[in-house]
């Protein structure tokens, strides 16, 4: 008997339409709704829902792409934001393809401990770390990721860690893709306090 064949009870059913709508699945999802967890590994025996990560649970033939790190990982921790190599790479304001998730973190917050691929962590404070944040559906779950302005002045803060060249090569691109206008990223060059070393690269690529 095929999966599709299959009779499905109507809590099974329900799982699954929960699971199409949000993407990924977690156990609280189900029991938000007053669904037992134990009928997740049922639907993973019979073939109905993959395990994409520790707790996290998709449609088998769901679509993967690049970005399922991004959303695994938001879903379990929705207060951090991505940022800078991350979040150029999401925009598509850089040629580099970073092997970690690099994530903002608020203040003395704790550090995200358990994810699907190695994390680089950025602390951040005030407006450094509310402004420019701007929320994408990854799979049908929401993840918050620094604008392209806000990411390039970001870029400038942490160019010790990031490089200058790829501060530089970003505040091109954006420029050229017009992904934000000169005064938006002089605006957050002044939160970020990099007006002094982005003024002669913005005055030169405006």
């Amino acid at each position: 008997m095929s999966k599709e064949s299959e009779k499905l009870s109507p809590n099974e059913a329900a799982i699954l339409e929960l699971a199409a709508s949000l993407g990924i699945l977690r156990p609280r999802d189900l029991r938000e709704r007053g669904h037992s967890v134990a009928y997740l590994q049922r639907l993973v025996a019979k073939g109905h829902l993959a395990k994409l990560g520790r707790g996290q649970y998709v449609l088998p033939d769901r679509e993967p792409t690049e970005d399922d790190t991004l959303a695994v990982t938001a879903k379990r921790y929705p207060g951090m934001v991505v940022c800078l190599l991350s979040a150029l790479r999401f925009h598509e304001l850089t040629t580099q393809s970073p092997r970690s998730i690099w994530l903002a973190v608020e203040g003395s917050k704790l550090a995200p401990s358990d994810t699907p691929a190695a994390v680089q962590v950025f602390r951040m404070t005030g407006l450094s770390f509310t402004s420019g944040i701007t929320t994408h559906l990854v799979g049908q779950v929401p993840v918050r990721i620094y604008d392209p302005a806000k990411t390039v002045a970001d870029c400038f803060k942490f160019r010790s860690r990031v490089g200058l060249d790829v501060a530089v090569e970003a505040l091109r691109d954006c420029l050229t893709q017009r992904r934000a206008t000169p005064a938006q990223i002089w605006s957050f060059a002044g939160i970020c306090r990099v007006k002094t070393v982005m003024r002669p690269y913005l005055e030169a690529l405006a």
